[in-house]
């Protein structure tokens, strides 16, 4: 019916109480103030102004429009605001979606972080599956997420994905375990061995089942969790093994709490961030994934590439993000080792 302009050149008309004066106020010429009211009175139906020799007056109608115009221009304004305050990151929320074992060992260090630099900004997280996260993202719920493994490939069509780093994935035993004083086992030989498990269903529970039935070892599930703390916990204290990223297990096997057995088949899952494809990144979720990227990489920059007993290496990048590995020093005596990993997996 009419344009915010219009309303702008009416609210400065009223309160000049003529076509000049808001003229004057607008930096326009009075032919063009009077084109514009008489526009909106078109549009309207209606007289708002009554003119008179000393200037122009407002209508009972012109009277009613003004008091809404006043309100649609401070929202207009406010709008304007918040744009700007979003845009320059002083002012916005991020809806942020991870994986399980992403949200308990790596999300936390990087919200903290992006607080640090922008304790203005809100982070709200939550933690899901895969196909969960995937489908939020679509449905605009998230506007970032993070996963470990590939998409399906009806997700992947309607979303960006970029690789922050190959996360190696390690075969753990605790101290009860008869695997503890081996240096180095095949991965047939756990055929048989009672297993940790994550849920039923879950991408890293189907990853894990197709590595395993690859290469010829069908594991006893002795339990399953879903949640990687829980698996830890249980490889700890009892007598099972346990697969976990790496990121998950650096405290333990620094301190023999865990051992990751040396394994002849290559294991490593890609850590990504996600998003919808049809929409830009918003300057918030563009500025969190600099940070979870930042910290990412400084875990790998802080370890030493020469030291004995620890393997670091980056590959090529891939969306704008290279891949490294996280990998964990070795203790005195092989207590724990990190392997060359470089195999494709699903999430």
């Amino acid at each position: 019916m009419f344009d915010v302009y219009k309303l702008q050149v009416f609210a400065q008309v009223a309160q000049a109480g003529s076509f000049s004066g808001a003229a004057e106020r607008l930096f326009m010429s009075q032919p063009a103030v009077s084109q514009h009211m008489k526009e909106l009175e078109a549009a309207l139906g209606v007289q708002l102004f009554r003119r008179g020799r000393r200037g122009v007056s407002l209508t009972a109608e012109g009277h009613a429009l003004y008091d809404y115009a006043r309100r649609i221009l401070a929202l207009v304004a406010e709008a304007e605001s918040a744009v700007l305050n979003v845009a320059n990151l002083a002012d916005g929320r991020l809806n942020v979606g991870a994986t399980p074992g992403v949200s308990a060992y790596l999300l936390p260090e990087w919200i903290r972080d992006f607080h640090e630099r922008y304790p203005q900004l809100v982070v709200t997280a939550q933690t899901a599956t895969t196909p969960e996260i995937a489908e939020q993202l679509i449905g605009r719920q998230l506007d970032l997420g993070f996963i470990e493994g590939d998409l399906d490939a009806a997700d992947a069509s309607r979303l960006s994905a970029e690789v922050l780093c190959d996360v190696p994935q390690y075969v753990l035993v605790g101290p009860k375990h008869p695997l503890w004083a081996r240096e180095a086992v095949a991965l047939r030989e756990l055929d048989g061995q009672a297993f940790i498990m994550r849920q039923p269903g879950s991408r890293s529970r189907l990853w894990l089942d197709r590595i395993l039935e690859t290469h010829g070892a069908r594991p006893r599930v002795a339990a399953e969790f879903d949640n990687p703390e829980a698996i830890k916990r249980s490889v700890m204290v009892g007598a099972a093994i346990g697969v976990l990223p790496a990121y998950a297990v650096r405290a333990e096997l620094q301190t023999g709490a865990l051992r990751a057995l040396h394994i002849d088949v290559p294991l490593t899952r890609a850590l990504q961030a996600v998003w919808e494809k049809s929409a830009p990144l918003s300057p918030i979720a563009r500025a969190f994934l600099a940070f979870a990227d930042a910290c990412v990489h400084a875990v790998h920059a802080r370890r030493p590439h020469a030291s004995a007993g620890l393997y670091a290496r980056a590959t090529t990048r891939t969306a704008q993000a290279a891949r490294t590995d996280f990998n964990i020093v070795v203790n005195e005596g092989g207590r724990s080792a990190a392997q060359d990993h470089t195999s494709t997996q699903t999430s």
